[in-house]
């Protein structure tokens, strides 16, 4: 059994083809294989995994190894690994998951590929985790891992207060006792740090900013949230009119507290601003709003920053947190081109970024052109349609497009949706993967995605819309974590541009200029318009960390988002490049999940665990 790697794009692999046999035993199987790797790592100076690993085998591992994410490739890289990382973390006590849908089971994952799956349990030095293992059978009959999943989801001593964990609450129990105020009067006190700096400062308080908060203060990290606008949740209720959430409620649910059974399956924006506002007051966070950065330095000597914040007084206050999390959307600066007689359009041109609503402008029968064709391009396009104006969008290459009813849906089947397992299982079984595996097996899923929703895309292709479905065919998955966007989730638009409604232009080589009124292509061809939107982009997170916190910081900073040689996202959840300033940001399942692997980082590195810097970097084999 191999896994080839092809060349030409990074991250492509051809998945391995296995013997389709269904054993009888599967919970032997695993358990033998998970027994032997305990022996195996009771000695790690002289680990030997090629009784148990195949050669072109993958570990992914989340904090338990490595104060970082790590993805490692080859039975020889990951003996090399662990023989260095096992001495110090000390993982053992093993244990399968015995009930459930993660109990250990045979699974037909594609036509040529099966493996026997299980989550596991184990221990470190410093805390316990969960695990996924995956193994494959040889042609020789014997099982060997394929890919082993490895995550630290708790710290010895530093335990969330959940269950019968959770607080006593009473004011007795409360530190200090009586003499230390009631619920409210603590309450007050905290909410404007009156008696400490906080530990860790997270500026922007929306999906990202909030679950990291949650989760810093149940490791009892003191944590405040500043954020610009007027009240939490603005920064959803303040987007164009029609945004609701593209994805399913039962996979966008917020740390420790799901929606309610009656939620709807897509979240209108305003209501999700305003359950935005409802967690941070439940979860008693520390938010600061109409509250921006003036200034921050970070004390290299002292290991701390001093940040000036200017609050809506007017009135300024100097923190001294030991921790920076940059939770302002994981995009950065809106990408503006600028074009030749731009300034001569006696039309009107403005961002996407812009965009409130088409029904507060006099837009009827005027001509519209949108230039992108990504997810807002398409919610902005519809929302001019749905208010009279002729639409044209703009399209310089193709755009992978799935639908919010059918294939959204297909791509949680199993996991996260109505009826599922746990959410807390459903998170690590789901971020057990490799990314570069993942991509391999999203192929086989966006091809079953496109026969569900054929005819859907044959009805674009009519129109001239052109469909891309990403290297090697991977779709969304790889278009996201690559690009950050590229794609659109279908919730009506694609069915107006097959029926005409709206129109489309493909212009490969892009925009030539403006004239006074029309656009001009660089194919020679004009586009008549009153209003251009420009649904471009945004550019690397990083350009918002220099436009706020100023070069010398942003120089120190990795650029963000794309994956990184090993196969891991740049930056994004791990060490920045700059010591104690974090950046966190994703979808609001992803910021859910990665929020506990932050926060238990910027912990390890409060009780003298890590030093919160990213591993050496290492040549990428992909």
């Amino acid at each position: 059994m191999a896994t080839t790697l092809t060349g030409g794009n990074p991250h492509i692999i051809q998945l391995p083809a296995t013997p389709s046999n269904s054993p009888s035993e599967p919970q032997a199987i695993a358990q033998q294989w998970l027994t032997d790797l305990q022996v195996q790592l009771a000695h790690p100076e002289s680990i030997n995994l090629a009784p148990l690993f195949h050669e072109e085998s993958w570990w992914r591992d989340m904090l338990a190894l490595d104060w970082d994410m790590r993805t490692v490739h080859t039975a020889t890289e990951i003996e090399a690994f662990l023989r260095k990382r096992q001495g110090p973390s000390v993982l053992s006590n093993f244990r399968l998951q015995n009930k459930g849908q993660f109990k250990p089971s045979w699974n037909k994952v594609v036509d040529s590929l099966s493996w026997v799956s299980s989550m596991f349990f184990f221990e470190t030095a410093v805390g316990s985790g969960s695990g996924m293992l995956r193994l494959t059978q040889s042609t020789e009959g014997r099982w060997k891992a394929y890919a082993i999943y490895t995550s630290l989801q708790e710290l010895k001593g530093a335990e969330e207060p959940l269950g019968k964990r959770r607080p006593e609450g009473t004011t007795e129990s409360m530190p200090g006792g009586l003499g230390g105020g009631t619920w409210i009067e603590r309450r007050q006190r905290q909410q404007e740090f009156l008696d400490e700096d906080p530990t860790v400062l997270v500026i922007g308080a929306g999906q990202a900013g909030l679950n990291m908060g949650a989760r810093l203060q149940n490791l009892g990290l003191s944590c405040l949230l500043v954020d610009k606008h007027e009240r939490i949740g603005d920064n959803w209720r303040k987007r164009y009119r029609t945004l609701v959430t593209h994805d399913p409620a039962e996979f966008t649910h917020m740390a420790y507290l799901p929606f309610p059974q009656n939620w709807p399956q897509f979240t209108p924006k305003d209501k999700l601003g305003d359950w935005f506002e409802a967690y941070a007051k439940i979860m008693e966070l520390n938010v600061w709003t109409q509250t921006s950065v003036a200034s921050a330095e970070y004390n290299d000597s002292k290991g701390d920053w001093n940040v000036t914040v200017t609050r809506g007084d007017g009135s300024q206050r100097v923190l001294h947190p030991r921790h920076v999390v940059w939770c302002t959307g994981h995009s950065g600066e809106p990408r503006v081109p600028k074009f030749p007689g731009q300034d001569s359009f006696q039309g009107t041109v403005y961002h996407g970024s812009q965009h409130r609503d088409a029904a507060e402008l006099n837009v009827r029968g005027k001509k519209v052109v949108v230039v992108g064709t990504g997810n807002s391009g398409h919610d902005i396009a519809q929302n001019y349609y749905e208010n009279g104006a002729d639409v044209t969008m703009l399209q310089r290459s193709g755009t992978y497009v799935i639908t919010a009813e059918k294939g959204v849906f297909m791509m949680h089947e199993g996991l996260h949706e109505d009826g599922g397992p746990p959410t807390e299982q459903c998170d690590i079984v789901s971020e057990s993967l490799p990314f570069p595996v993942q991509f391999a097996l999203s192929v086989h899923g966006t091809k079953r995605f496109a026969e569900a929703e054929k005819d859907t895309l044959d009805g674009l292709r009519r129109a001239g819309f052109q469909l891309d479905f990403g290297p090697d065919g991977a779709g969304i998955a790889r278009a996201y974590y690559t690009a950050g966007g590229g794609y659109y989730i279908d919730v009506g638009c694609s069915q107006l541009i097959s029926d005409g409604k709206i129109k489309v232009k493909h212009s490969p080589s892009g925009i030539d200029g403006f004239g006074t009124h029309e656009l001009k292509l660089a194919d020679g061809s004009a586009l008549p318009t009153d209003v251009v939107v420009l649904a471009t982009g945004y550019d690397n997170m990083r350009t918002t960390v220099r436009k706020v916190l100023g070069d010398k910081i942003a120089d120190r900073c990795s650029d963000v988002w794309d994956l990184d040689g090993e196969g891991e996202l740049r930056a994004m959840w791990r060490p920045s490049g700059h010591p104690g300033f974090w950046y966190f940001g994703g979808n609001l399942a992803l910021c859910r999940i990665y929020s506990k692997f932050l926060a238990l980082q910027i912990k390890a590195v409060e009780t003298g665990l890590s030093n919160g810097t990213r591993h050496e970097e290492r040549a990428s084999k992909i």
